[in-house]
């Protein structure tokens, strides 16, 4: 719900338990007035005068204002730096009114002397306590202005000494949590490579001394798969504040007379209830309004099977396996185009490689049918080799300055996908080949970041390329997914390096992590779901010794850890016993009667009581839960572990089989006193499913 008192200014969102409010104070200033639990009755708050503390202190730098601007006696961070045709640096915005559209609000600022629009966006998602925040910029005069710095919001905490939490990490070790306290000074994160990155992601969380299930928790997700900027700083005058958006990095945006830019949006929210409601507000947003319906299929990868040395022959082979054991979609993965046997050749030149498949790629793809799965296929479309045909037709198609030499990273240079006949070539390619053949899903990894960003095609916008390249991606694959409507794609950047809120919803699925490790993945795993939500996780069952960690974990622990998310396997099945056959028909088809639960229901990570290091796990959907437990190493002591469950009905029964015995437990039970689970040796795991009687 939007209220407006028009007589104060002052201008109200509220969400089922939260309420965001700000007004135009006397300086004319949009001012921040609170972010938090419900005041009601927004009249009662006063937008009170502010005076300067000294003239090193002026009003501009103390007022805490939605949309601060660079100009006049500001020197905080701003969310919007230009250069006017005339060479001013400086925005002076006033007040031209506001516009409700259902459930947004719009406020209209414009410059006081230059015929700048500047239009704040505030969407209330009032069911899941969330707000959706950007900007829209508009050059209304007769000549340009530059956009050296823009950001989607500035958002105010009313807190000093709070907590911060984001990821670090690198490949093969992505979504790594680190926490760290916010004093005096500034914390940045950032991307810079062209994707949202294996090392930050694109979000920030602040809390109060909080918990899974208290304390007050504030949050953010930029809508951007590219090159983000955060900024986290505690002030000088009791707040702390939060900018999120473009990283001023290498950009700049000429705006051309008459033209605009709307930035990516940023979600919101507040949660008094801890970590937990923040991940199921933000989690059911977008399996309701995001994500593409449906639960996803159980999908077989044939990389670390086969790697590069893809043969037809071998491929139905393992296809036939992967039907036995229960797949019911089939991933040819790199290797099965052009002269593609290495990193060095093949990309660009999206052909079917005539020896790897002698009577076509529809051999294969009838066989795959015939078995009664769907069948999906790998691409890495925005990258090219320097040896391949695409290449040398086409030199000038790739980021590049003049006198300089072209760097390859992996063997490849990257695509200048702004330009239009770059753009038209891979639709078109893409597009050809989900015409050709019965293709229903796609991944699309995006293995190296951009170096050398050169686009003279974009002329006076050049810097822009780093936002325009991911714009051109999402272009690609929203016009494919409107001609061919059912085919699922897959974000996979060099392993998890594109998970993010730009994408998803875009892309149905990310590719978490090249570590397939199932203990790793458990960390992994964690700190996705603080965010992101589960349903567009992917996690697969790889062979031991695990590539990186040369850990050996038994296939039931291995499938359990995978089993959290959107189920794969993508171990070498040919070499499987008959022992590892028959568990993997069992685990999958066990996957198959809960992943309901999994994809749609609601996700808790549980307390562990125990010394020996326990991951506990629970998800609820309606009447049925399902509880994950997992211990990696047994300690001295080898105590049993008492669980308490959350998200039950206290007032029901429910039944459950553990230990071969069927055992009924009120809901009240389970979450107060909570479940003895003991489990003995390493790498142990349990799943029990409950059911609501």
């Amino acid at each position: 719900m939007i209220k407006v008192n028009e007589s104060s200014k002052i201008f109200s969102l509220n969400t089922k338990n939260t309420q965001y409010v700000f007004g135009i104070d006397n300086e004319g200033l949009l001012r921040h007035l609170h972010w938090g639990k419900k005041i009601n009755n927004e009249d009662e708050l006063d937008i009170e005068i502010l005076n300067e503390v000294s003239t090193n202190d002026p009003v501009y730098e103390i007022t805490p204002e939605e949309f601060p601007v660079y100009g006049g006696l500001r020197y905080k961070e701003n969310c919007l730096k230009v250069k006017f045709a005339d060479g001013t640096r400086d925005i002076v915005y006033k007040y031209e009114g506001y516009e409700i559209d259902n459930d947004k609000l719009i406020i209209k600022l414009k410059d006081k002397y230059y015929n700048l629009i500047i239009n704040l966006y505030y969407k209330v998602i009032e069911k899941q306590d969330l707000i959706e925040r950007w900007v829209y910029v508009s050059n209304n005069s007769n000549e340009d202005i530059v956009i050296e710095e823009i950001y989607s919001a500035q958002l105010h905490i009313p807190y000093e000494n709070l907590r911060f939490s984001n990821t670090h990490g690198h490949w093969a070790a992505e979504q790594q949590k680190f926490t760290q306290n916010v004093s005096y000074g500034k914390i940045y994160i950032e991307n810079r490579r062209g994707i949202s990155g294996h090392n930050h992601n694109p979000y920030f969380i602040l809390d109060k001394n909080a918990t899974e299930t208290s304390g007050e928790v504030f949050f953010g997700a930029l809508r951007l798969t590219g090159n983000f900027k955060g900024i986290i700083e505690q002030t000088a005058y009791g707040e702390t504040l939060v900018q999120m958006g473009l990283n001023p990095y290498d950009f700049e945006l000429s705006l051309k007379s008459k033209e605009s830019f709307t930035t990516p949006s940023i979600i919101c929210g507040y949660s008094d209830c801890g970590f937990e409601r923040m991940s199921h507000n933000l989690h059911n947003f977008t399996k309701e309004n995001i994500l593409r319906k449906g639960l996803r299929p159980v999908l077989y990868n044939s990389w670390e099977a086969t790697e590069f040395d893809v043969k037809c022959d071998e491929q139905i082979k393992l296809a036939k396996v992967a039907k036995e054991i229960g797949a019911e979609l089939f991933v040819v993965d790199d290797g099965w185009f052009g002269e593609r046997n290495g990193i060095h050749n093949g990309l660009g030149d999206w052909y079917v490689n005539e020896e790897k498949f002698p009577n076509g790629l529809n051999q294969l793809i009838e066989e795959v049918k015939n078995l009664g799965m769907k069948f999906g296929i790998w691409v890495e479309p925005e990258m090219v080799n320097p040896l391949s045909k695409l290449y040398k037709d086409n030199p000038d198609w790739i980021y590049s300055f003049d006198n300089r030499e072209r760097t390859t990273s992996r063997g490849q240079y990257v695509l200048n996908m702004t330009k239009k006949e770059v753009k038209e070539y891979v639709y078109n390619t893409l597009d050809e080949l989900l015409s050709n053949y019965d293709i229903d899903y796609i991944k699309w990894d995006a293995n190296r970041p951009i170096s050398e960003p050169g686009a003279k095609n974009l002329g006076d916008n050049e810097k822009n390329l780093w936002y325009e390249h991911i714009q051109a991606v999402y272009d690609i694959v929203k016009n494919l997914k409107e001609k061919h409507k059912d085919v699922l794609f897959e974000a996979c950047a060099s392993g998890g390096g594109r998970i993010d809120y730009g994408i998803l919803g875009i892309f149905d699925d990310f590719w978490t992590s090249d570590n397939t490790d199932a203990y790793d993945r458990l960390f992994i795993q964690h700190t996705y779901s603080q965010i992101y939500p589960i349903k567009a996780m992917r996690s697969w069952v790889t062979d031991c010794p695990n590539f990186l960690s040369q850990r050996i974990i038994p296939l039931r622990f291995r499938y359990h850890s995978a089993m959290m998310g959107t189920l794969g396997i993508g171990s070498n099945i040919l070499k499987y016993s008959k022992d590892e056959i028959e568990l993997s028909k069992n685990m999958i088809e066990e996957y198959k009667n809960i992943r309901h639960i999994v994809q749609d229901g609601d996700f808790y990570r549980l307390e562990n009581t125990s010394e020996n290091d326990y991951h506990n796990f629970e998800y609820v959907n309606d009447d049925e839960a399902l509880l994950f437990v997992f211990l990696p190493q047994s300690k001295v002591g080898h105590r049993p572990v008492r669980i308490r469950l959350r998200g039950l009905e206290e007032d029901k029964m429910y039944e459950f089989k553990y230990n071969g015995e069927m055992i009924v437990k009120s809901g009240a039970y389970l979450m107060n006193y909570g479940l003895k689970i003991h489990l003995r040796g390493d790498y142990q795991s349990e799943l029990i499913y409950l059911k609501r009687r």
